[in-house]
Order: C-alpha cells, then sequence, then structure tokens
C-alpha cells in the first residue's frame, strides 16, 4: 500500500512539474529582415537576437535576412496569421515611399501589422567630393548658386536616401540642376564619392565614415533637426535648422495584425531591455553609428506621415 501510496505521488508530483515546464515554455519568434543580410537591419537585428535568451525565458529571437523589400514583406503577409511566433522588419521606404510611388508592389498596408518597436534611428548624412572643399549647408549653397549642375549617389533610385537628397535641393530652390544616380547597394552608393563618380552621395554615416576618414570625402551635412551630437561626425550641421525637410531613417519591428496585446507587450518589454543594454546602445553608437530611438505607435503614424508628405512635394525630381 505504502508503494502504491509512493507511487502516485510521485506520479502527480512529475505532472506538476510538467505542467509548470508548460506554463514556463519558451517559444522561437523568427524576425524577418527584407533586405540585405549585410545589412545595417540584418547586423542590428542578429545583436539584438543573441542577447533575447539573456532577457527573456519565453522568448527567443532568431535573426533572418531574405532580400526583396516588398516582396518579401507580401511572402511573409500572406504566410503569417495573428500569433504566429514571427516578425517582420518594415519602414518608411515601403510605407511612405512604395505605397506612393508603386503601390501595386505591396500586397499589405501598415493596418496588416501589429506595432512592436522601433529597432534603430539611422540619421544620414550627405558627403561630397573633397575636391568640391564643400563642408556645410553655407558653401553648398553658394556652390548652387553658381549655376553647377551636381549628381548625387543614392541606394536605389526611389528610396529614402533620393528622396532626402531632393527635398533638399528642391526646398533650395535647386531640384533642376540636380540628377540622382542609383546604386544597388548603400555601400556602393557611399563609396561613389571616393571615386569620383558622383559629386554627393546620401548614406548612412557608417557606410561614409572610412572614406572621410581617408579625407576621400567631405561630410555637408546630416538629415536631422539639429546638429550631430556624438560620435566622429559631432557638429555637423542638421539640415532641419535651416527650415529644410529630413527624417530619419528608421526600421519598424512588426507582428501580424490581431496577434495577443499580450505577446506584443512581452515582445516591446523584450525589446526594450536589449535596446537598454550598455554593450549594445554602445555597439550601435559607436561601431554602427545608430541611435537607440523607441517609439509609441503615435510617433510611427507621425513618421510615416511626414515621410509621405515629403514624397508628395518632391516626387517630380525623383521621378523623372
Amino acid at each position: 500500500m505504502k508503494k502504491r501510496v509512493l507511487a502516485i505521488g510521485l506520479a502527480m508530483t512529475m505532472a506538476a512539474a510538467a505542467l509548470a515546464g508548460c506554463g514556463s515554455k519558451t517559444t522561437t519568434w523568427t524576425v524577418t529582415c527584407p533586405w540585405a543580410p549585410s545589412g545595417v537591419a540584418a547586423m542590428v537585428s542578429q545583436k539584438a537576437a543573441a542577447l533575447s535568451n539573456t532577457y527573456s525565458e519565453k522568448i527567443i529571437l532568431v535573426a533572418d535576412a531574405v532580400k526583396g523589400d516588398a516582396a518579401t514583406v507580401n511572402t511573409w503577409v500572406a504566410g503569417t496569421k495573428a500569433n504566429d511566433p514571427k516578425l517582420v522588419f518594415a519602414g518608411e521606404g515601403l510605407f511612405s515611399i512604395t505605397s506612393i510611388l508603386d503601390p501595386a508592389k505591396m500586397q499589405f498596408t501598415y493596418d496588416d501589422f501589429e506595432f512592436v518597436e522601433n529597432l534603430y534611428s539611422s540619421v544620414f548624412v550627405m558627403s561630397a567630393d573633397a575636391k568640391l572643399g564643400i563642408d556645410s549647408i553655407g558653401s553648398l549653397e553658394e556652390y548652387m548658386k553658381a549655376g553647377n549642375q551636381v549628381t548625387v549617389a543614392v541606394n536605389g533610385a526611389t528610396g529614402s536616401e533620393a528622396f532626402l537628397a531632393a527635398s533638399l535641393f528642391g526646398a533650395m530652390g535647386y531640384g533642376s540642376q540636380m540628377k540622382l544616380v542609383a546604386y544597388s547597394s548603400a555601400a556602393e552608393a557611399a563609396q561613389a564619392v571616393a571615386k569620383g563618380e558622383t559629386n554627393f552621395a546620401v548614406s548612412h554615416q557608417s557606410q561614409i565614415l572610412e572614406t572621410w576618414q581617408q579625407k576621400g570625402a567631405s561630410i555637408v551635412c546630416a538629415f536631422d533637426g539639429e546638429d550631430i551630437a556624438k560620435g566622429p561626425f559631432a557638429g555637423v550641421e542638421g539640415v532641419g535648422k535651416y527650415g529644410y525637410p529630413y527624417f530619419r531613417n528608421r526600421c519598424f519591428i512588426l507582428a501580424r495584425k490581431g496577434t495577443d496585446a499580450k505577446k506584443v507587450a512581452e515582445l516591446k518589454e523584450l525589446y526594450d531591455k536589449i535596446l537598454a543594454d550598455k554593450e549594445v546602445a554602445d555597439w550601435l553608437a559607436d561601431t554602427m553609428l545608430l541611435e537607440v530611438d523607441t517609439m509609441t505607435g503615435e510617433q510611427v503614424q507621425e513618421h510615416i506621415e511626414n515621410v509621405q508628405n515629403i514624397v508628395n512635394e518632391y516626387r517630380d525630381i525623383v521621378v523623372q
């Protein structure tokens, strides 16, 4: 009898442990980056994923990169249901630019997603061929006032960089003197200046850093409201100070629409903890030259609308 009681007790203990284990099991979330595996977003995603088990006992992030932009997100949306353990990246390039210029490419809208967090913000800079001696908004205005025709290297014919360049020269009144030269990657566009292929380039700070350090290019301005405050480009003027339009490049982390609010909140909490990690914050600032810039859903909507306004105003310069 005693053996039977012990056996029953052991079985109940094991069952309780099994139930407890089920309650605390981990869920693996695949995070799809729809851009180049070697690009900025993919690299930051990998960094975040590597720290997910440090800050959560319930969630493991697995970074994936499938280059394809809208096509990748189309596939993700079509194959993902609410509460599926899948996340995807998107930003103003899709929601504010492609949605206006080529909506047929997108089989989704922002309403198909639940916003989790903003992975980072990048303040793009415009560099110039060092031989031009242009290193400020003032010297750029003088150069354009003289009637010079210029070329600007950008990543893709209608990407964020193209509209930043178009809005700056357009707002100055020199849109007709500027020609965009599209490259297949942001890194290639950044190097075009050093090679003498273009007069200017718009890029992430990290992509022009080495060329600038080797004096192959000067930095004209930053596409932000204020001067760059930290890092190697500290002091570079923000175009917003002069009343010119701008926007930051952002990377939104998104779940499928209808995903349980508790799951979304847990994911946001995890990403916020990862982004608050000193090692991550220092790596973003010092190596990637990016900023931790957590956002609310309302701020995301404002960002999308701001870029849409810029696209509508300067699209004739970009699309000719």
